[in-house]
């Protein structure tokens, strides 16, 4: 059964992307420019301004409030200048934090995939519910997406039945019920995921989950577990899962 299977989209949502100061300067101070003869016209608009008079005399109150405008207009392009760096340092921080919580995730994913591979089941199970955590934690779609191809393709593992519960069988049989406790552990996790609404925090809708060729032995609840499945035609198909 393949579930949602979907082209990834490659970029990142919260890649950095950064206008060279210059250009974010001009652009800034374009709009500052463009807003304020908005305001002024506006204003000359309301109050219904028909003319100025012009006199030859510059008298001393008018040269100090020239004098003022000149550095209120210092002082706004010195609080442009520092709103743009703001902003950057402000895109920059969250990059480096998005960096950072990429490492640590990508560290936790190594060591859980680590366990998967361990001869104990009790490990594997530790592994199990490591992932299933990762993916709930993800910084992004890309690596939740990453856990849980993870988990299904530890499920798409060659099945090896139960030998039977014959003395001769013994160990071979209480590997068997082991390692199933892993894997419908597993499906279980998969369940309690595909329950939770779309958009809301450990909820997996909306991933792709690929569960082809693989063998249930035994009985699990998917009730209430709701997938999109993608019909031979390619059209979408809703549909819930059911014990």
């Amino acid at each position: 059964m393949t579930v949602n299977r979907r082209p990834r989209s490659i970029p990142n949502a919260r890649e950095l992307r950064l206008w060279k100061v210059g250009r974010a300067l001009t652009v800034t101070f374009v709009a500052a420019v463009l807003i304020a003869g908005g305001v002024f016209y506006g204003l000359v608009v309301l109050l219904d301004f028909q003319e100025i008079d012009s006199t030859a005399k510059l008298d001393a109150k008018t040269l100090f409030d020239l004098v003022k405008l000149s550095f209120g207009v210092v002082a706004g392009s010195g609080a442009l200048v520092a709103l743009v760096v703001a902003y950057r340092r402000q895109r920059v921080d969250e990059a480096g934090a998005h960096r950072e919580a990429t490492r640590l995730h990508t560290e936790r994913f190594s060591q859980a995939v680590d366990k998967l591979g361990s001869d104990s089941p009790a490990v594997r199970l530790g592994g199990v519910h490591a992932l299933a955590g990762l993916a709930d934690d993800a910084p992004d779609d890309s690596l939740r997406q990453t856990c849980i191809d993870v988990l299904c393709a530890y499920l798409q593992l060659p099945f090896t039945p139960d030998p039977g519960n014959e003395p001769a069988h013994q160990d071979e049989h209480h590997r068997y019920l082991a390692f199933r406790k892993v894997r419908h552990t597993i499906l279980r996790l998969i369940g309690d995921h595909y329950r939770r609404p779309r958009g809301t925090h450990r909820s997996w809708q909306g991933c792709d989950l690929d569960l082809t060729g693989v063998t249930i032995d035994g009985i699990m609840n998917f009730r209430g577990a709701v997938w999109e499945c993608k019909s031979n035609g390619g059209s979408d198909d809703h549909g819930r899962g059911v014990k």
